[in-house]
């Protein structure tokens, strides 16, 4: 069995996660390793936040060095010294994203981003040279970096898209979903498993997020996986989009909510609602800039920059037990980002993502011994529920 519900208080659960690399805790937060590495960290420091899987992106690989040279050095496990569980996405949501920064940076003809029912032609942000994704090339790429979990090739619909352009997105997307499981037929080159996760989309429409959802249920998908533009960006419609579609999400497989984790407590939120994993480039790219998570703080944020931190020798929290919390003071870290030192990038990503991890643990915990509103609580995260 991919994965098992392990315990349920109310519709927060956890459960396990079986793949070739190993066992997936859920609920969990995935730190994001977008081109094959989580940025400042060594898969040992990465083993030591306690992260028992993490994510890298399609798109951006696919590009630089390619999924062949990948495939051919022996997938992304052997690649990155990774041993662990791994996930790729599709690469849908940077074909549109980056597609939309390089046209409004260049103008109209700099992307160039082209949607047929066979897939997409786009421009690399990178170099400008041209590609394309069809739901079956989507495939291909990820059996060939060889992530344990990939998933199915779909248009990210903006917050904005009026209820027919999201209805008409959300019909390519249910075919390319169907599309993808035929290509995933056919195995890749490596000899582990690889799993396939199936996308809800329908934007800000509860008809359309519903209609989605009992199709992507209805397919014979390993996973469901809930995208969008808001999904985590906009905390308050994704609370909205997961109550929508609660009776329909089945219960005998893991959810995925792609882009949430850049507050401790949105993880409340879609936890409480069912969920499963979910990630966030934001817990590591916050704290290349100085922001640090800490429970003696209202929002649960402080500045290491701030001149308030020179002679403190505290550690960043009293609560977590990170190595750089068991071995720093906030006063060598703010020392470290003055004197632009880039040990602190890897100090500082090390307790972010520990931070989550460690909040994950309590939470499972919680859930397993039916206190997870009382935990919530604890937090201030009760109204987030």
């Amino acid at each position: 069995m991919f994965w098992k519900k392990l315990a349920q208080d109310g519709r927060a659960r956890t459960g396990i996660i079986h793949t070739d690399h190993g066992d997936i805790l859920t609920p969990t937060f995935m730190p994001v390793g977008t081109q094959a590495t989580v940025k400042a960290l060594d898969s040992r420091d990465i083993q030591e936040t306690g992260a028992s899987v993490i994510l890298a992106n399609t798109y951006h690989l696919h590009l630089r060095p390619g999924e062949d040279l990948i495939a051919e050095l022996g997938g992304l496990h052997k690649f990155m010294s990774y041993p662990g569980p791994m996930l790729t996405d599709s690469g849908g949501f940077q074909v549109f994203s980056l597609g939309a920064q390089r046209e409004e940076k260049e103008g109209s003809e700099a992307n160039n981003v082209k949607i047929d029912f066979d897939g997409v032609n786009f421009r690399s942000h990178i170099d400008g040279s041209s590609h394309r994704f069809s739901p079956e090339i989507a495939i291909d790429i990820q059996h060939k970096l060889g992530a344990d979990i990939i998933m199915n090739f779909d248009i990210c619909t903006p917050d904005s898209a009026t209820f027919e352009k999201a209805h008409e997105a959300m019909v390519i997307t249910h075919d390319w979903a169907k599309r993808c499981i035929e290509a995933h037929k056919t195995p890749g080159p490596h000899a582990w498993k690889q799993f396939l996760f199936g996308i809800i989309q329908g934007a800000n429409h509860e008809k359309l997020r519903r209609e989605s959802t009992e199709f992507i249920a209805s397919l014979p998908f390993d996973g469901i996986a809930v995208g969008g533009e808001s999904i985590g960006y906009n905390m308050e419609m994704t609370r909205a989009t997961l109550d929508w579609i609660a009776d329909i999400l089945p219960e005998d497989k893991p959810r995925y909510t792609m882009g949430v984790g850049y507050d401790p407590r949105d993880m409340f939120s879609v936890i409480a609602r069912g969920i499963d994993i979910f990630d966030c480039v934001a817990p590591t790219r916050v704290a290349r800039n100085g922001t640090l998570y800490s429970r003696e703080t209202e929002n649960l944020k402080l500045n290491i920059r701030n001149a308030q931190f020179a002679k403190d020798t505290a550690a960043i929290d009293a609560w977590c037990d990170c190595t750089t919390c068991k071995n720093y003071t906030r006063a060598y870290i703010h020392h470290l980002f003055k004197t632009d030192e880039l040990l602190a990038f890897k100090l500082t990503s090390v307790h972010n993502i520990r931070f989550l991890l460690k909040l994950c643990e309590e939470i499972r915990a919680a859930i397993t011994e039916k206190r997870f509103v009382a935990l919530a609580n604890e937090w201030n995260a009760s109204t987030l529920i």
